[in-house]
């Protein structure tokens, strides 16, 4: 619980589907809150949805330390949340985006610093974008910092990020859809029809099955995935895998995809230590 003395800040990572809030004592986390108002599911829409949110998450502290400095990261920040904080481009650190914020009023008294999310934009190569992460990097390089040196972060999730740190900067970065593309193809797809309803958002987790679908991941052929995902309703059709099993699968040849990509692309894996960004 927090002491009599004052709270510092108030920190919000304020995404598409959630909110959390954390109360912060002399760079200690002392309180934590959860809230399921993302910018997506805000109690009113526009200026006044995003107020509501913020005064029933943190109101009361703010009502209790007048003063608190609020700071923001994530989905909050851009075109579609409270005030756009415009990108800054790698290569950046946490003091670049400490002179880029924006500041909106709260409602509560203090204003709210909205930080900025970050952009990778180089010739010849597929533009990407992250908000939010930047800040757990920071908060991660702050916890160990040998691994400002040089690294590579994975930051799983919906959309997965892979991460190439330099000398304390965020150098170069690619997104991975995986999370959003398993939820789209249980739900939206014909893949799903075979699909337990309870399997489709969790459960019991099916191993075997799940490293089935990491090895044809591993062992598939540049275009192979669209063919492999389709395994997902003839492994079922035939009896191959149970339905049950079949989300597990799917989820291991997706997060597959991904790794067998993702450890080509950054040079952590040790495969690429010729590539000038590491």
């Amino acid at each position: 619980m927090v002491s009599d003395t004052s709270a510092h800040l108030l920190a919000l990572d304020w995404g598409t589907s959630s909110l959390r809030a954390f109360l912060m004592q002399h760079g200690r986390i002392v309180e934590t809150r959860l809230s399921g108002h993302g910018i997506q599911h805000l109690p009113a829409t526009g200026v006044p949805g995003f107020e509501q949110a913020l005064k029933a998450i943190a109101g009361d502290w703010v009502q209790r330390w007048p003063t608190l400095a609020m700071v923001a990261s994530g989905m909050v920040g851009s075109a579609q949340g409270w005030c756009e904080a415009p990108y800054v481009r790698c290569p950046a650190d946490i003091g670049v985006l400490a002179q880029h914020p924006v500041s909106v009023p709260s409602g509560l008294g203090p204003d709210l610093v909205i930080a900025p999310g970050v952009l990778f934009e180089h010739p010849g190569q597929m533009p990407d974008v992250m908000r939010g992460e930047e800040i757990q990097i920071a908060g991660a390089l702050s916890e160990d910092p040998s691994w400002a040196e040089r690294c590579c972060m994975v930051l799983p999730g919906t959309h997965s990020k892979w991460v190439v740190v330099k000398e304390g900067r965020l150098v170069r970065f690619s997104t991975y859809m995986t999370g959003e593309l398993f939820a789209v193809l249980c739900q939206h797809s014909i893949l799903g029809r075979l699909l337990p309803k309870d399997k489709r958002v969790g459960g019991d987790c099916d191993h075997a099955a799940f490293e089935l679908g990491l090895s044809e991941a591993r062992h598939g052929r540049a275009g192979d995935l669209t063919h492999q995902m389709f395994a997902t309703r003839t492994l079922g059709l035939t009896g191959r895998l149970p339905p049950a099993a079949l989300a597990e699968y799917l989820s291991g040849l997706l997060i597959g995809s991904e790794l067998v990509s993702g450890l080509a692309r950054c040079p952590g894996a040790r495969a690429n230590a010729a590539d000038p960004d590491w």
